[in-house]
């Protein structure tokens, strides 16, 4: 794998451990502020709303710079959040900090992975993706940790310089290691932003979208209560928590390396077998909560099965578009709406159902996603030619021609029997 994709890892590591600060460090910063919790927590809906609303803004700002310049003015607006986050005094400064971080964090996570799908021949760029996502799942098993351990030793606003440092040498080693690219010579490229914004005419890239939007729902619907759920139904000390969260990290490393693997030649596949996997750990973590050790083992299938879909989930997105970067970005804006819906509506069913109906909110938003697939399945069955292959719905599902593609007159790419991904006449 190019040196260039592990230095997106990198970058997306830094801002993802960013992202985490304010619900990792929620009592020393509502202290430091002289806030309640709650204004703390909206802090948390900031970012995520500036990563849905404001990402795609931006990458449509920088689409036309080349991806090494578009990398680093973005790295140049997450720091000046960063920095603002660090010396904030007062609420209304932090807010604005949040607004700014989330909205350079999400441009750059699409500019990063587009890139990454770029550098490496095209039957790799699921397992690109998944090195690159790498960064995520790593924000989760130690950026979280670490970026507490910082705050509550050493003061909240230390956490956040450690990220600003962090985001600066990631910053240097893509300025100086990451090669000249040119700007992405597909047809959403080389029209412009027209071409850029034709692709979303695609109904199928909004089905897709949906799908992702579903499948990070499903899992943060129970992500974001476990702490509660295994504290208070589970019996867990507060102290072991953060322990069970590193493990659950730790499978999410896991689970994104498999799929990465998978994801070019399998995707459909791959996304079936993923929700339908995740359904049923939900199902049994939700059945199992009240047993620590069910709790535990559930927990952590959870952990390789759900947010770990992404690299598949973003070879759809390319198959169904491109891979640029406004694509790109539109696409985490959605897996950030799912991560809104899964938390909230979990918090609205917990005063009436108790601690464990997020977790049954999850089973139905697998399900969900498995309802937005048919589309893809029954096309694939259609179009399996009559030599054996007919009943492998899963066949030639995720290669439909990309936009990009049929704008030029290219020959359209298409996924055979094998999953592979061939050249058409």
């Amino acid at each position: 794998m190019p040196l260039t994709v592990y230095l997106m890892a990198a970058g997306i590591f830094s801002m993802v451990t960013s992202e985490f600060l304010a619900a990792g460090l929620m009592p020393q910063i509502a202290a430091g502020l002289d806030v309640s919790l709650s204004q703390v927590g909206y802090l948390v809906t900031a970012f995520a709303a500036a990563m849905a609303v404001g990402g795609p803004l931006l990458s449509a700002a920088v689409l036309r710079l080349r991806p090494k310049r578009a990398l680093m003015l973005l790295f140049g607006v997450f720091l000046a959040g960063n920095v603002l986050a660090a010396v904030a005094t007062g609420y209304p400064a932090m807010l604005v900090a949040r607004l700014v971080t989330g909205t350079a964090s999400s441009a750059f996570l699409g500019t990063a992975v587009s890139l990454s799908m770029r550098v490496v021949p095209g039957g790799q760029a699921g397992r690109a993706a998944s090195v690159a996502l790498n960064g995520l799942m790593l924000g989760t098993l130690l950026g979280l940790p670490l970026s507490t351990f910082i705050g509550e030793r050493y003061g909240w606003r230390s956490a956040f310089w450690a990220v600003t440092a962090m985001t600066v040498l990631a910053a240097a080693l893509t300025l100086f290691l990451v090669p000249r690219t040119e700007r992405q010579e597909s047809g959403s490229a080389t029209g412009g932003m027209r071409q850029e914004l034709g692709v979303f005419r695609n109904p199928r890239l909004w089905l897709v979208f949906l799908t992702s939007t579903m499948v990070i729902g499903a899992t943060f619907s129970a992500f974001s209560y476990f702490n509660p759920i295994l504290t208070e139904v589970s019996g867990f000390s507060s102290g072991s928590v953060p322990l069970l969260l590193v493990a659950y990290g730790a499978a999410n490393l896991v689970g994104n390396t498999v799929v990465g693997r998978l994801a070019d030649r399998h995707t459909l596949a791959v996304m079936v077998v993923g929700l339908l996997a995740n359904g049923v750990f939900l199902a049994g973590f939700a059945l199992l909560a009240d047993v620590p050790a069910g709790a535990v083992v559930f927990m952590l299938a959870i952990g390789l099965a759900g947010i770990t879909l992404n690299p598949a989930m973003v070879t759809r997105v390319q198959r169904a578009a491109d891979n640029g970067p406004l694509v790109n970005t539109m696409h985490s804006s959605f897996i950030t709406l799912g991560i809104i819906i899964g938390s909230a509506l979990g918090g609205a069913a917990i005063p009436h159902f108790g601690l464990v109906s997020p977790v049954w909110i999850g089973v139905g938003m697998a399900a969900l996603g498995l309802v937005t697939l048919l589309p893809d399945l029954v096309r694939a069955r259609r179009s399996a030619p009559a030599d054996g292959t007919a009943g492998k719905p899963w066949a030639g599902a995720a290669g439909m021609p990309s936009a990009g593609t049929a704008a030029v007159g290219a020959p359209a790419p298409v996924e055979g029997a094998d999953g592979r991904t061939t050249v058409g006449c």
